[in-house]
């Protein structure tokens, strides 16, 4: 046969088959109204009008909605099924991205600010739902939610700016208004509180309440230890103002109606904050008491962009933008900073300190505050990167609680505060004496400084013998120790000698879903887990050796800690350390003025709370309740300093 024959036979049984192809494909269509998978921008033909199931990973879980459409390009209702976002933050997140989606009927929405990852999670379930419904997607993107304000300058003015509504902020504002000044506060979310709202407790020294309970701070030694333990690579000036006058803090908190409870935890002097559903209320009760009473105003969902200066380099004011596009303009002479650090700026916390663990704080908090404060000439600290590390988390607890009760999805999380288990690093190196799990702080900073997680090394004798006698069976010398939040659903079984249940199958579901690793050898655990096998088995066979000698030679870990590992399989948990917010960024005095080259005060300019908490430590954060007790401490002392140079006092 010629080649133009063959070329005109290939030609004409093509075609039949196109043919052949699209009738059939008309015959399925016609008979099947819904597609397995629609693309992002499928044809109207494929739209199904129904109520559609869609969801997505939020900050804090799993965000689940129902979509119901009856047009291709139109939503008609949208429920939040379920959710486990921070309450007063995240879940408002959610309402309000609904909201704007529903009224503007468009998914080119944007998040709401300090709630990203809440506004993302909320959009991309959605999405899915639309998806789902073969809705055009390419239509509802398109366009956006027109803002009322922008283009738009509104001036405002006062003696005193707030930027931050946290603890700091909230307590400089009222103290400034309660020496004569009127202020103006400004917050990017809708909450008020910040981090105080999530926190446990705080240390206010030598309160009426300790000193009444019988416990006191031999101040001058406890100031003295804490200048020692950070190398004298501190201000002395500003520990001793914190030690002496935050026991003042716990009375003038009281007197606003922000009443904490002392609690004698270990020799430690803290005071347990209000219950958690009362925290934002009260703070927002004391503002009105203060701040609007006195003339001034409370102004959330507004972001400060900008520090205004004049010819002479002091700090004059703030420009800042409203959620409708606003621009404001707030004059003032003095202004204080109180945004909460840049935790929430992975990239930032990974340059500055070398971190990669959870930041477990507000995701709001990513540095604006210090950035426009340097602008204006503030220092870098020299010790700038310091980060509140404190709580060790395991990596799988979120995933098991979709399958288990928080009893048994918290098992890794609960081994992971034990001295008596291995712990690795990501090379398979030991690195540390495991009693350092005892201490929060310890633990969290050993850790840290290997790696961006660490592992946590288990047998299957030892996963017996929890089944058969709980933590007893490890001989955990202690219940681990877990802030109380992590264990409060569970508290009743939260005992060492509460058997454990279905302890293989949790553990297998850990590894399916990525929250650890399996070997059946040490070999292969290695391997699994992404870690230098050589350097594993060194690990590990001198660790054998231990627990058989009772002497630790590399580490030193005493012989009671030193439990047999046992018979294979094996599991690695995956660890990893909660950031709880930044520590320093600006420089300041005794009086929380911002200072800049030469350490020379900005005039008009201060800063309370992490910002400013830098002056504590050396490098990193030591302690426990210093955080939050500090921030209230250090708003109430800036507050009264920025209203006396506002007024001339």
């Amino acid at each position: 046969m010629s080649s133009k024959k063959r070329f005109k036979s290939w030609l004409v049984f093509t075609v039949c088959l196109a043919l052949a192809v699209s009738v059939l494909s008309g015959c399925q269509s016609a008979g099947n109204s819904r597609e397995s998978g629609p693309s992002s921008a499928p044809e109207q033909s494929s739209f199904k009008a129904g109520t559609y199931t869609g969801e997505a990973e939020g900050k804090d879980g799993t965000v689940k909605v129902e979509v119901t459409m009856e047009e291709p390009d139109q939503i008609k209702d949208i429920q939040i099924v379920s959710q486990t976002e921070t309450e007063g933050l995240g879940d408002a997140a959610l309402e309000k991205i609904k909201e704007q989606i529903l009224q503007n009927q468009t998914l080119a929405v944007d998040a709401v600010s300090g709630a990203s990852k809440s506004s993302e999670a909320m959009l991309t379930a959605v999405e899915k739902a639309v998806q789902q419904a073969g809705g055009d997607l390419t239509a509802l993107k398109s366009g956006g939610v027109a803002k009322a304000g922008e283009g738009k300058t509104e001036k405002l003015q006062a003696d005193v700016v707030v930027v931050g509504a946290g603890a700091s902020g909230v307590s400089a504002a009222v103290t400034a208004a309660d020496k004569g000044a009127k202020v103006i506060i400004v917050e990017k979310t809708g909450v008020i509180g910040g981090a105080s709202n999530l926190s446990w407790a705080g240390k206010f020294y030598n309160s009426s309440a300790a000193v009444e309970n019988g416990i006191k701070v031999n101040v001058e030694q406890e100031i003295a230890d804490w200048i020692a333990n950070n190398h004298w690579r501190v201000d002395a000036a500003a520990i001793r103002q914190y030690v002496t006058k935050s026991g003042e803090t716990y009375d003038w908190l009281k007197s606003k109606g922000y009443v904490t409870t002392f609690l004698n935890f270990a020799g430690e002097q803290l005071h347990v904050l209000p219950a958690y559903d009362t925290r934002e209320q009260t703070l927002r009760k004391m503002l009105a008491a203060s701040v609007e009473k006195n003339g001034g105003q409370v102004i959330t969902e507004t972001t400060a962009k900008e520090l205004m200066t004049d010819a002479s380099g002091a700090v004059v004011g703030v420009k800042a933008a409203k959620a409708d596009g606003t621009t404001l303009e707030i004059s003032a002479k003095s202004v204080v900073m109180a945004t909460g650090g840049y935790a929430g700026n992975k990239e930032m916390v990974k340059e500055a300190f070398g971190f990669e663990g959870v930041n477990g704080g507000l995701g709001q908090n990513i540095g604006e505050g210090l950035k426009m404060s340097w602008a204006v000439g503030a220092k870098v600290p020299d010790n700038f990167g310091g980060q509140m590390l404190h709580q060790t988390l395991a990596r799988a607890t979120s995933g098991l609680k979709k399958e288990y009760s928080s009893f048994e999805a918290s098992y890794p999380l609960m081994l992971s505060y034990l001295p008596t288990l291995m712990n690795v690093g990501p090379s398979g190196a030991r690195f540390r004496d495991e009693a350092a799990t005892l201490t929060s702080v310890a633990a969290a900073n050993t850790s840290a400084f290997n790696g961006p997680y660490h592992l946590v090394i288990v047998s299957k004798s030892q996963l017996d013998a929890l089944e058969a006698k709980g933590m007893n069976g490890v001989k955990a010398p202690g219940l681990p120790g877990m802030p109380p939040e992590f264990y409060a659903d569970f508290s009743d079984k939260f005992k060492l000698d509460t058997p454990w249940t279905n302890v293989e199958q949790v553990f297998e579901s850990m590894v399916k879903n990525g929250g650890g690793y399996k070997g059946d050898t040490i070999g292969e655990l290695a391997q699994n887990a992404g870690m230098d096998a050589e350097v594993f088995k060194e690990a590990f066979d001198n660790y054998t050796v231990a627990t058989k000698t009772g002497v630790d030679t590399d580490f030193g870990k005493a012989k009671q800690y030193l439990v047999p590992m046992g018979e294979g399989p094996y599991y690695a948990i995956i660890a990893e350390i909660n950031n709880l917010g930044s520590v320093g960024g600006l420089l300041v005095n005794p009086k929380f003025q911002v200072l800049g080259e030469g350490r020379v005060p900005i005039k008009g300019l201060y800063a309370v709370g992490l910002e400013s908490e830098g002056v504590l430590f050396n490098d990193t954060y030591v302690g426990n309740g210093v955080g939050i007790g500090y921030s209230f401490t250090s708003g109430r002392l800036g507050g009264e300093s920025a209203a006396a140079g506002a007024l001339g006092k």
